[in-house]
């Protein structure tokens, strides 16, 4: 998949997708969102990656996966401290059928 070029016009694109995060260029800036920090886009697809919007000028959507950012996040994340916290899922689904014996 081919990124956009910088330049006129492009206001938000994906630059590079690595095993450690994402790379974005906004606004001729580029941010790194490491999975450590953002684990939402770990494991997603590059079209749900690649279709970043950014909204109002400050405002990263990401409608296939409906995560929203705003570029303050980005550029001071002390002022937030709170982080997502995905846990995988620890609960045994059985079939039921123990149950059904007892």
């Amino acid at each position: 998949m081919k990124s956009l070029k910088h330049g006129k016009g492009i206001s938000v694109s994906v630059e590079n997708i690595t095993p450690f995060g994402i790379w974005l260029f906004v606004e001729g800036k580029e941010y790194f969102l490491s999975y450590q920090d953002y684990p939402y886009f770990k494991d997603q697809t590059l079209n749900s990656i690649h279709s970043v919007q950014l909204l109002h000028g400050y405002h990263l959507y990401w409608p296939e996966l409906d995560v929203d950012l705003e570029i303050d996040n980005l550029e001071k994340p002390e002022k937030y401290p709170l982080k997502s916290k995905i846990k995988p899922n620890l609960t045994n689904h059985s079939s039921g059928r123990e149950d059904a014996r007892r």
